[in-house]
């Protein structure tokens, strides 16, 4: 499994920035998919989750109405467009793949925040997110 992220990057807050995530390695449309995130000084936390079809899709509640999360199973890509950028979306962006085709309801996560790292098995580099005046 190969999971590489990019997109990241310095934005003014109020900006936007689109995070990409290429995968190999794996069946792309079998398995849900989704975005953590990790603040400096802060524990993984989780984002955004979508189902292998795209129709089931879940964002944490301070990004909701801002991000969204979108695949193209085609080039076994997932995508996280962010718009309106806050101080507090400064992070390292990772995508994960999920164990089969539709994600954990959001309380699950919410649950394993501060151990969203031993959840998974395959991680990328993951990509920066800077938000700064």
């Amino acid at each position: 499994v190969q999971l590489v992220e990019s997109g990241g990057g310095l934005v003014k807050p109020g900006g936007s920035l689109r995070l990409s995530c290429v995968t190999s390695g794996f069946t792309f449309d079998d398995y849900a998919m989704t975005w953590v995130r990790r603040a400096p000084g802060k524990g993984m936390e989780w984002v955004s989750s979508m189902s292998w079809n795209g129709a089931t899709k879940y964002y944490t509640e301070s990004v909701e109405g801002r991000f969204t999360i979108s695949r193209d199973n085609a080039k076994n890509t997932l995508y996280l467009q962010m718009e309106n950028l806050k101080f507090e979306d400064t992070a390292v962006y990772y995508c994960v793949k999920e164990k089969d085709e539709f994600p954990w309801e959001p309380p699950y996560y919410i649950r394993k925040s501060g151990s969203l790292e031993y959840e998974y098995h395959d991680w990328g580099q993951g990509t920066q997110v800077t938000v700064s005046a």
